[in-house]
């Protein structure tokens, strides 16, 4: 694939991951049963929340999710895995994406696990749909999901009242030529003109997000800025995150980047690197082991090298999932976690959190790494 060509692919898969906001009045209803509902009032859901639990890569959302269920299990309460984070969905890429092992597939049933081809794109419109087809089944035959992923805007889109913008390539292929013949900055400064707050949030440098925004605003008629989603469930859930001191975090990062290296993570990459898209290829560890089969760096870099962007990711994902106010956070190096974590699900069951939680609430700070 040349760099055009990738560069091309990453737009058309991107154009399906700006989300918007819609209300559940204009069509987009939950998979469970609610009551109340109406303009101006909160949903008040009648079943059993589904969990989601989310946090930073490596904290240990995997192992909470399986012993959750178990627990659960225990009470009478059958319970399945649905899978939110992107790249676990991809056959094949098992080592670098810390994907369940055989064992943990099998203590608990999975779903969204290994559904699509490598060569294929994985966008967070079409995981939506996936997510919601199997949040409906598991509805109907009376089990509770227990989402697991840190992938933030795939895990708001299982839940969230969030819809995506449509495409219009025509007008795309018009501002591409556009950014080829006047510069990007002429382009920003149209979006600045038509939607200030927007600009003031993006990089100007991000050609690629401008003539996306101005895509959204020429699909939709409306600011780009006022498509941004809100918090609001559209599936009744209980959310549980995971927090934990940056510096036993790095710990276990690079812990679990040692485990790659020695589970053959360079072999795996060997074999499926001709398959990547460029969705695929975007998963932190392929491109820099790819770079060190090509002799661009040596293995130790490599490996460096994706230990330091993990922990990237991790701070990243910190601040993303520390703005939803609706997260119920939990020191993942507690003793008792699984403990606090039943005790979360029942008073989300009881209704504990539906003053909180339900409805639409504004984003917060919180500031995550320091248990």
């Amino acid at each position: 694939m040349t760099r055009k060509q990738a560069e091309h692919t990453l737009a058309v898969e991107e154009a399906e991951a700006i989300p918007q906001h819609r209300s559940t009045e204009e069509g987009s209803p939950s998979v469970y049963a609610t009551a109340g509902g109406g303009s101006g009032r909160w949903a008040v859901p009648l079943r059993p929340r589904a969990v989601s639990i989310v946090g930073p890569t490596a904290s240990g959302k995997t192992s909470l999710a399986i012993a959750l269920a178990a627990r659960l299990e225990a009470a009478g309460q059958p319970c399945e895995i649905v899978n939110q984070d992107v790249y676990q969905m991809y056959r094949g890429m098992d080592i670098g994406t810390a994907k369940p092992s055989a064992e943990e597939l099998a203590a608990v049933p999975h779903h969204l696990v290994d559904v699509v081809d490598p060569e294929d794109a994985m966008t967070v419109a079409r995981f939506q749909s996936l997510a919601r087809a199997c949040l409906a089944d598991l509805d109907r035959r009376g089990v509770r999901p227990i989402l697991v992923g840190g992938s933030g805007l795939y895990a708001r889109a299982a839940v969230d009242d969030i819809s995506f913008a449509g495409q219009a390539p025509a007008v795309r292929a018009e501002l591409e030529d556009r950014a080829e013949t006047e510069g990007p900055d002429a382009l920003f400064r149209e979006l600045r003109d038509r939607d200030p707050a927007a600009a003031a949030a993006m990089d100007p440098r991000n050609a690629r997000r401008t003539i996306r925004a101005l895509e959204v605003i020429a699909v939709t008629g409306k600011p780009y800025s006022a498509t941004l989603p809100a918090y609001r469930y559209v599936v009744p859930c209980v959310q549980i995150g995971l927090d934990l001191a940056r510096a036993e975090l790095d710990s276990r990062i690079d812990e679990r980047t040692r485990r790659m290296r020695a589970a053959g993570f360079v072999a795996e990459v060997a074999r499926i690197r001709p398959r990547l898209s460029a969705t695929a290829s975007r998963a932190i560890g392929y491109q820099q082991i790819s770079d060190f089969l090509d002799g661009a760096c040596t293995e130790d870099e490599a490996f460096e090298l994706i230990a330091r962007k993990t922990r990237r990711l991790a701070r990243k994902q910190m601040g993303w999932f520390g703005r939803d106010p609706r997260i119920h956070w939990l020191p993942a190096t507690a003793a008792n976690l699984v403990d606090q974590a039943v005790d979360l699900v029942e008073f989300a069951d009881a209704g504990e959190f539906d003053a909180s939680d339900f409805g639409e609430v504004r984003p917060t700070v919180r500031h995550l790494g320091s248990v």
